[in-house]
Protein backbone atom coordinates (compact mmCIF):
# COMPACT_ATOMS: atom_id res chain seq x y z
CA UNK A 1 0.00 0.00 0.00
CA UNK A 2 3.02 2.31 0.17
CA UNK A 3 2.78 3.08 -3.54
CA UNK A 4 -0.88 3.91 -3.17
CA UNK A 5 -0.25 6.23 -0.25
CA UNK A 6 2.59 8.09 -1.91
CA UNK A 7 0.32 8.87 -4.85
CA UNK A 8 -2.30 10.58 -2.69
CA UNK A 9 -2.66 14.35 -2.46
CA UNK A 10 -1.31 15.46 0.90
CA UNK A 11 -2.46 18.46 2.96
CA UNK A 12 0.26 20.89 3.95
CA UNK A 13 0.36 24.39 5.43
CA UNK A 14 2.52 25.44 2.49
CA UNK A 15 0.02 24.67 -0.24
CA UNK A 16 -3.01 25.83 1.74
CA UNK A 17 -5.72 23.53 3.00
CA UNK A 18 -8.36 25.08 0.74
CA UNK A 19 -6.38 23.88 -2.26
CA UNK A 20 -6.17 20.38 -0.82
CA UNK A 21 -9.89 20.27 -0.04
CA UNK A 22 -10.68 21.47 -3.55
CA UNK A 23 -8.37 18.86 -5.02
CA UNK A 24 -9.92 15.89 -3.22
CA UNK A 25 -13.42 16.92 -4.31
CA UNK A 26 -12.39 15.97 -7.83
CA UNK A 27 -12.31 12.27 -6.97
CA UNK A 28 -15.69 10.70 -7.76
CA UNK A 29 -17.69 8.84 -5.14
CA UNK A 30 -18.35 5.18 -5.88
CA UNK A 31 -21.62 3.35 -6.39
CA UNK A 32 -22.04 0.24 -4.19
CA UNK A 33 -21.47 -2.20 -7.04
CA UNK A 34 -18.34 -0.40 -8.23
CA UNK A 35 -16.97 -0.22 -4.70
CA UNK A 36 -17.54 -3.96 -4.24
CA UNK A 37 -15.74 -4.86 -7.47
CA UNK A 38 -12.77 -2.62 -6.66
CA UNK A 39 -12.52 -4.07 -3.17
CA UNK A 40 -12.64 -7.62 -4.53
CA UNK A 41 -9.91 -6.76 -7.04
CA UNK A 42 -7.71 -5.50 -4.21
CA UNK A 43 -8.44 -8.36 -1.81
CA UNK A 44 -8.24 -11.16 -4.36
CA UNK A 45 -5.56 -9.88 -6.72
CA UNK A 46 -3.69 -7.11 -4.89
CA UNK A 47 -4.73 -4.59 -7.57
CA UNK A 48 -3.14 -1.34 -6.36
CA UNK A 49 -5.07 0.81 -8.80
CA UNK A 50 -8.31 -0.47 -7.30
CA UNK A 51 -7.02 0.24 -3.80
CA UNK A 52 -6.03 3.74 -4.87
CA UNK A 53 -9.53 4.44 -6.18
CA UNK A 54 -11.07 3.16 -2.96
CA UNK A 55 -8.87 5.48 -0.92
CA UNK A 56 -9.28 8.60 -3.04
CA UNK A 57 -13.05 8.24 -3.19
CA UNK A 58 -13.14 8.46 0.63
CA UNK A 59 -10.65 11.30 1.19
CA UNK A 60 -13.52 13.73 1.72
CA UNK A 61 -14.91 11.51 4.46
CA UNK A 62 -11.50 11.39 6.16
CA UNK A 63 -11.20 15.20 6.01
CA UNK A 64 -14.74 15.63 7.31
CA UNK A 65 -14.04 13.44 10.34
CA UNK A 66 -10.67 15.14 10.93
CA UNK A 67 -12.31 18.55 11.13
CA UNK A 68 -14.44 17.29 13.97
CA UNK A 69 -11.23 17.19 16.04
CA UNK A 70 -10.19 20.79 15.36
CA UNK A 71 -10.80 21.79 18.99
CA UNK A 72 -7.62 20.12 20.29
CA UNK A 73 -5.26 22.87 19.11
CA UNK A 74 -3.31 20.70 16.64
CA UNK A 75 -2.42 21.57 13.02
CA UNK A 76 -5.38 20.67 10.83
CA UNK A 77 -3.14 19.43 8.02
CA UNK A 78 -1.53 16.91 10.37
CA UNK A 79 -4.87 15.69 11.72
CA UNK A 80 -6.10 15.15 8.14
CA UNK A 81 -2.90 13.27 7.32
CA UNK A 82 -3.50 10.98 10.29
CA UNK A 83 -7.09 10.50 9.13
CA UNK A 84 -5.75 9.43 5.74
CA UNK A 85 -3.45 6.91 7.43
CA UNK A 86 -6.48 5.42 9.16
CA UNK A 87 -8.32 5.34 5.84
CA UNK A 88 -5.42 3.47 4.25
CA UNK A 89 -5.49 0.90 7.05
CA UNK A 90 -9.23 0.48 6.56
CA UNK A 91 -8.86 -0.17 2.83
CA UNK A 92 -6.04 -2.62 3.51
CA UNK A 93 -8.23 -4.66 5.90
CA UNK A 94 -11.64 -4.17 4.31
CA UNK A 95 -13.57 -7.34 3.46
CA UNK A 96 -16.36 -6.56 0.96
CA UNK A 97 -17.98 -9.95 1.57
CA UNK A 98 -18.99 -8.85 5.10
CA UNK A 99 -21.89 -6.97 3.52
CA UNK A 100 -21.33 -3.37 4.65
CA UNK A 101 -19.91 -0.32 2.88
CA UNK A 102 -16.30 0.81 3.12
CA UNK A 103 -17.35 4.17 4.60
CA UNK A 104 -18.92 2.44 7.59
CA UNK A 105 -15.82 0.36 8.24
CA UNK A 106 -13.38 3.20 7.53
CA UNK A 107 -14.90 5.54 10.11
CA UNK A 108 -13.67 3.29 12.93
CA UNK A 109 -10.11 3.25 11.60
CA UNK A 110 -10.02 6.98 10.77
CA UNK A 111 -11.15 7.97 14.25
CA UNK A 112 -8.77 5.51 15.91
CA UNK A 113 -5.83 6.92 13.93
CA UNK A 114 -6.74 10.53 14.77
CA UNK A 115 -7.24 9.78 18.45
CA UNK A 116 -3.90 7.99 18.69
CA UNK A 117 -2.22 11.02 17.10
CA UNK A 118 -3.94 13.42 19.51
CA UNK A 119 -2.94 11.35 22.52
CA UNK A 120 0.66 11.23 21.29
CA UNK A 121 0.65 14.99 20.80
CA UNK A 122 -0.80 15.86 24.19
CA UNK A 123 1.17 15.12 27.33
CA UNK A 124 0.14 11.65 28.46
CA UNK A 125 1.87 12.33 31.77
CA UNK A 126 -0.61 15.12 32.41
CA UNK A 127 -3.63 13.49 30.79
CA UNK A 128 -3.24 10.06 32.30
CA UNK A 129 -3.36 6.81 30.40
CA UNK A 130 -6.24 4.85 31.91
CA UNK A 131 -9.15 3.87 29.70
CA UNK A 132 -11.49 6.06 31.77
CA UNK A 133 -9.26 9.12 31.39
CA UNK A 134 -8.92 8.61 27.63
CA UNK A 135 -12.69 8.24 27.42
CA UNK A 136 -13.10 11.50 29.35
CA UNK A 137 -10.57 13.26 27.09
CA UNK A 138 -12.49 12.45 23.91
CA UNK A 139 -16.04 12.68 25.26
CA UNK A 140 -16.01 15.72 27.55
CA UNK A 141 -17.02 18.27 24.90
CA UNK A 142 -19.84 16.05 23.68
CA UNK A 143 -21.04 15.45 27.23
CA UNK A 144 -21.00 19.20 27.93
CA UNK A 145 -23.01 19.85 24.79
CA UNK A 146 -25.68 17.33 25.75
CA UNK A 147 -26.42 19.12 29.03
CA UNK A 148 -25.90 22.65 27.73
CA UNK A 149 -22.73 23.31 29.76
CA UNK A 150 -21.11 25.40 27.03
CA UNK A 151 -19.91 28.33 29.12
CA UNK A 152 -16.20 29.13 29.34
CA UNK A 153 -14.26 28.42 32.52
CA UNK A 154 -15.23 26.02 35.27
CA UNK A 155 -18.55 24.21 35.04
CA UNK A 156 -21.30 24.37 37.61
CA UNK A 157 -21.15 21.63 40.29
CA UNK A 158 -24.34 19.96 39.05
CA UNK A 159 -22.88 19.73 35.53
CA UNK A 160 -19.66 18.25 36.86
CA UNK A 161 -21.59 15.68 38.86
CA UNK A 162 -23.76 14.72 35.87
CA UNK A 163 -20.81 14.24 33.52
CA UNK A 164 -18.80 12.31 36.11
CA UNK A 165 -21.74 9.94 36.62
CA UNK A 166 -22.42 9.49 32.90
CA UNK A 167 -18.77 8.81 32.02
CA UNK A 168 -17.90 6.81 35.11
CA UNK A 169 -15.04 9.03 36.35
CA UNK A 170 -14.33 11.15 39.42
CA UNK A 171 -15.67 14.69 39.62
CA UNK A 172 -12.17 16.10 40.17
CA UNK A 173 -11.05 14.41 36.94
CA UNK A 174 -13.87 16.15 35.05
CA UNK A 175 -12.85 19.53 36.49
CA UNK A 176 -9.17 18.96 35.71
CA UNK A 177 -9.77 17.77 32.15
CA UNK A 178 -12.16 20.62 31.44
CA UNK A 179 -9.52 23.15 32.48
CA UNK A 180 -6.90 21.54 30.23
CA UNK A 181 -9.16 21.38 27.23
CA UNK A 182 -10.61 24.85 27.71
CA UNK A 183 -7.31 26.36 26.67
CA UNK A 184 -7.69 25.14 23.09
CA UNK A 185 -11.23 26.35 22.48
CA UNK A 186 -13.44 25.49 19.51
CA UNK A 187 -13.08 27.37 16.26
CA UNK A 188 -15.90 29.40 14.80
CA UNK A 189 -17.29 28.14 11.49
CA UNK A 190 -16.71 31.66 10.18
CA UNK A 191 -13.03 31.67 11.16
CA UNK A 192 -10.46 31.61 8.33
CA UNK A 193 -9.25 28.12 7.49
CA UNK A 194 -5.84 27.63 9.07
CA UNK A 195 -3.20 27.16 6.42
CA UNK A 196 -5.21 28.90 3.67
CA UNK A 197 -2.78 31.01 1.70
CA UNK A 198 -5.01 34.06 1.16
CA UNK A 199 -7.08 33.74 4.33
CA UNK A 200 -10.40 34.04 2.48
CA UNK A 201 -11.66 30.47 2.95
CA UNK A 202 -13.77 29.77 6.02
CA UNK A 203 -14.52 26.47 7.78
CA UNK A 204 -18.12 26.57 6.62
CA UNK A 205 -17.00 26.78 2.97
CA UNK A 206 -15.75 23.22 3.33
CA UNK A 207 -18.48 21.95 5.63
CA UNK A 208 -21.17 23.06 3.22
CA UNK A 209 -20.02 20.65 0.50
CA UNK A 210 -23.16 18.61 -0.31
CA UNK A 211 -21.36 15.46 -1.47
CA UNK A 212 -19.20 15.34 1.66
CA UNK A 213 -22.28 15.81 3.84
CA UNK A 214 -24.05 12.93 2.13
CA UNK A 215 -21.07 10.63 2.50
CA UNK A 216 -20.58 11.48 6.17
CA UNK A 217 -24.30 11.26 6.96
CA UNK A 218 -24.58 7.87 5.28
CA UNK A 219 -21.50 6.50 7.04
CA UNK A 220 -22.62 7.88 10.39
CA UNK A 221 -26.07 6.33 10.04
CA UNK A 222 -24.50 3.00 9.13
CA UNK A 223 -22.10 3.26 12.08
CA UNK A 224 -24.95 4.07 14.46
CA UNK A 225 -26.88 1.06 13.23
CA UNK A 226 -23.81 -1.15 13.60
CA UNK A 227 -23.31 0.04 17.18
CA UNK A 228 -26.96 -0.51 17.97
CA UNK A 229 -26.79 -4.08 16.69
CA UNK A 230 -23.64 -4.72 18.71
CA UNK A 231 -25.31 -3.35 21.83
CA UNK A 232 -28.45 -5.43 21.41
CA UNK A 233 -26.48 -8.61 20.80
CA UNK A 234 -24.08 -7.94 23.69
CA UNK A 235 -26.93 -7.23 26.12
CA UNK A 236 -28.01 -10.86 25.70
CA UNK A 237 -24.83 -11.83 27.53
CA UNK A 238 -26.15 -10.23 30.74
CA UNK A 239 -28.61 -11.77 33.14
CA UNK A 240 -32.02 -10.18 33.67
CA UNK A 241 -31.02 -8.16 36.75
CA UNK A 242 -27.83 -6.87 35.11
CA UNK A 243 -29.74 -5.85 31.98
CA UNK A 244 -32.37 -4.01 33.97
CA UNK A 245 -29.91 -2.15 36.22
CA UNK A 246 -27.63 -1.21 33.33
CA UNK A 247 -30.58 -0.01 31.25
CA UNK A 248 -31.95 2.09 34.10
CA UNK A 249 -28.57 3.56 35.00
CA UNK A 250 -26.77 3.97 31.66
CA UNK A 251 -29.21 3.84 28.76
CA UNK A 252 -31.91 6.29 29.83
CA UNK A 253 -31.91 10.06 29.41
CA UNK A 254 -32.92 10.39 33.07
CA UNK A 255 -31.07 7.60 34.94
CA UNK A 256 -32.74 5.98 37.95
CA UNK A 257 -30.89 6.65 41.20
CA UNK A 258 -28.99 3.99 43.09
CA UNK A 259 -31.41 4.52 45.96
CA UNK A 260 -34.39 3.84 43.73
CA UNK A 261 -32.95 0.58 42.41
CA UNK A 262 -31.80 -0.50 45.86
CA UNK A 263 -35.43 -0.35 46.98
CA UNK A 264 -36.55 -2.38 43.96
CA UNK A 265 -34.09 -5.19 44.65
CA UNK A 266 -33.93 -4.91 48.44
CA UNK A 267 -30.15 -4.46 48.54
CA UNK A 268 -27.81 -1.60 49.39
CA UNK A 269 -26.96 1.23 47.01
CA UNK A 270 -23.35 0.05 47.00
CA UNK A 271 -24.48 -3.40 45.84
CA UNK A 272 -26.45 -1.83 42.98
CA UNK A 273 -23.39 0.20 42.01
CA UNK A 274 -21.24 -2.94 42.00
CA UNK A 275 -23.73 -4.77 39.78
CA UNK A 276 -23.88 -1.79 37.42
CA UNK A 277 -20.09 -1.57 37.08
CA UNK A 278 -19.71 -5.33 36.58
CA UNK A 279 -22.51 -5.41 34.00
CA UNK A 280 -20.99 -2.50 32.09
CA UNK A 281 -17.59 -4.19 32.03
CA UNK A 282 -19.18 -7.40 30.74
CA UNK A 283 -21.05 -5.42 28.10
CA UNK A 284 -17.88 -3.66 26.92
CA UNK A 285 -15.96 -6.92 26.70
CA UNK A 286 -18.74 -8.63 24.74
CA UNK A 287 -19.08 -5.71 22.33
CA UNK A 288 -15.33 -5.75 21.66
CA UNK A 289 -15.49 -9.49 21.08
CA UNK A 290 -18.41 -9.17 18.67
CA UNK A 291 -16.81 -6.22 16.89
CA UNK A 292 -13.62 -8.21 16.36
CA UNK A 293 -15.63 -11.08 14.90
CA UNK A 294 -17.38 -8.68 12.52
CA UNK A 295 -14.13 -6.97 11.51
CA UNK A 296 -14.86 -3.62 13.17
CA UNK A 297 -12.99 -1.48 15.67
CA UNK A 298 -15.60 -0.99 18.37
CA UNK A 299 -15.57 2.35 20.20
CA UNK A 300 -17.73 0.99 22.97
CA UNK A 301 -16.70 3.64 25.50
CA UNK A 302 -18.69 6.43 23.88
Amino acid sequence: MATTYSALPAPSPGQGLSRYLTEIRKFPMLEPEEEFMLAKAWVDHGDRESAHRLVTSHLRLAAKIAMGYRGYGLPTAEVISEANVGLMQAVKRFDPDKGFRLATYAMWWIRASIQEYILRSWSLVKLGTTAAQKKLFFNLRKAKGRIGALEDGDMRPEHVEKIATDLGVKEEEVVSMNRRLSGGGDSSLNAPLRGDADGTTEWQDWLADDDADQAAAYAESQELEARRELLIEAMRDLNERERHILTERRLKDEPVTLEGLSQVYGVSRERIRQIEVRAFEKLQAKMRELAAEKGMLAEVND
